[in-house]
């Protein structure tokens, strides 16, 4: 048993490791297309398939029912468990799907364009893809080994983006993202089911399944909350402003995305299971709560303000003046995004405490504050951007709103002070925006965006690390020692 803890560590590390390289080699194919396609299609193109992805948003919720995180916050899982998720996951898959194609009509009257109905049939049927691979990857992550679902990412994106570039370049408009959705879900699925010895029984338990519902409802409920507050949004620019605007919105909420949930991809991943591990020692899940929530901050203030202020550079360096009126959009929903990793990262500790109820609380206050932005600002919404960006900055405000509820509520299971995570947050605040105002003065230059964003990324660099070198920062120097091979140490703080 003393070996236990430097084992636990070691798991982390790497699952930390594997998280990182399938986080930061995925995004990297992923911005790669990205540029093509953005370069290539037109924004009505984006604005079609944003459309649709609303309803997969949607759809996915009920497939997977809060299920994957209640097998992840269980302690033991048993093949039977497994097995009976797995069919659950595949049987309400086909029939969500089912639904959707019969509904597809519909959608296309709604937002007045025909295309949707045959787009929609096809693209959805990612629904049933995707399911196939939900239990694969939960195993693997319950048992903290990250590497096969790593490269089975990479092979999907890989094809995807040779398959979705292909069909742009041919001209076939918003096809050519149906396609890359499609391939990238089948080439993950069937890469899992190739390299992985599981295989389900032929078991679906009722038993089992009331066993999950505790913890996947509050789950489910809390992602339903969470995707109304995430596609709300475009569903009334969508059917107010119309396709073109939307296209420009869903470019801005993709390219922010990428940033704030890479971020909370990577901290989520590695952190829940360890967490959950340690939920039921006191003192140790308490450090590790000031652990990891100093660890975010550093990483995610520096990386998220940078592409706040370098946001013009880096559209004209990737997209010359194409999409200009995504940029203001981009940027708000950057600075929401800061509060997105925090509340996520705080809902991991609700999570790990068995906590869903108070998970679905915040998520309530936030989502009615949201739709309350939304119900003031509707009757004025025309197809100008600037309408968007009130939009925006109530959902800003109303993730701001769920954020402070939320860290109240890890405050009262925690017994950490407010004061506490404060201190954590304030030294790594203040150095990033003394890196924003540096690199402020470089975007009037006139250079080329390529020049100014290398330059800014350079200067933010040196403040950002020079300044936590001198002040011999923890976290800095725990970053380093792992990068170099050294297991994150979670026990000092």
């Amino acid at each position: 048993m003393s070996s236990e803890p430097g084992n636990l560590k070691k798991r982390v590390a790497d699952t930390l490791k594997w998280n990182v390289i399938d986080r930061v080699s995925s995004q990297v194919l992923y911005a790669v297309t990205g540029i093509v396609l953005a370069n290539v299609l037109s924004p009505a193109d984006f604005g079609l398939v944003g459309v649709i992805l609303i309803f997969q948003a949607f759809g996915s919720l009920f497939v997977d029912s809060g299920f994957a995180s209640a097998l992840i916050q269980r302690k033991t899982v048993t093949d039977d468990d497994y097995s009976t998720v797995f069919w659950f996951n595949m049987g309400v898959a086909t029939l969500v799907y089912i639904i959707l194609w019969f509904l597809s009509p519909a959608i296309a009257g709604w937002f007045g364009d025909g295309r949707l109905t045959l787009l929609s049939r096809v693209m959805l049927l990612s629904f049933i893809v995707n399911a196939s691979s939900i239990v694969q990857v939960n195993r693997l992550t319950k048992q903290m080994n990250v590497r096969p679902v790593a490269m089975s990412n990479l092979a999907g994106l890989a094809a995807g983006a040779v398959v979705g570039i292909w069909s742009a370049l041919e001209g076939h408009g918003a096809w050519a993202l149906v396609w890359q959705t499609l391939t990238l879900g089948s080439v993950k699925s069937v890469s899992l089911w190739l390299t992985q010895k599981w295989t389900p029984a032929l078991i679906c338990s009722r038993s089992i399944l009331r066993g999950f519902f505790k913890v996947g409802a509050g789950v489910m409920t809390t992602s339903f909350l969470n995707t109304v507050f995430q596609y709300v949004y475009n569903f009334f620019i969508g059917l107010r402003a119309g396709l073109v605007p939307l296209g420009f919105f869903t470019q801005a909420d993709k390219w922010s995305k990428m940033g704030v949930m890479s971020l909370s991809q990577v901290l989520t991943s590695s952190f829940l299971p360890l967490l959950s591990g340690v939920s039921d020692q006191k003192e140790r899940f308490v450090r590790m709560i000031a652990k990891t929530h100093r660890f975010t901050c550093y990483l995610a203030f520096p990386a998220l303000g940078l592409l706040i202020v370098l946001a013009t550079p880096i559209f004209h360096t990737l997209f010359r003046e194409k999409w200009d009126e995504s940029i203001p959009l981009f940027q708000i929903l950057l600075i929401r995004g800061i509060f997105t990793v925090l509340s996520l990262l705080y809902s991991n500790y609700l999570l790990a405490q068995g906590k869903t109820r108070l998970l679905v609380w915040a998520e309530t206050v936030r989502d009615v504050t949201a739709l309350g932005a939304i119900g003031i600002m509707f009757p004025f919404i025309g197809d100008g951007l600037r309408d968007i960006e009130w939009l925006l900055w109530g959902q800003a405000g109303a993730t701001f709103i769920s954020w402070a509820i939320t860290l109240a509520m890890v405050v009262r299971i925690s017994g950490r002070s407010v004061i506490s995570f404060f201190t954590d947050a304030l030294p790594y605040l203040i150095l990033t925006l003394l890196g924003i105002l540096a690199v402020s003065h470089l975007l009037p230059m006139p250079w080329h965006p390529v020049v100014i964003c290398l330059a800014g990324a350079i200067l933010f660099a040196v403040i950002y690390f020079g300044v936590n070198f001198v002040a011999s920062s923890k976290i800095q120097k725990d970053l380093f020692d792992y990068l170099r091979g050294k297991p994150l140490d979670d026990v000092q703080v």
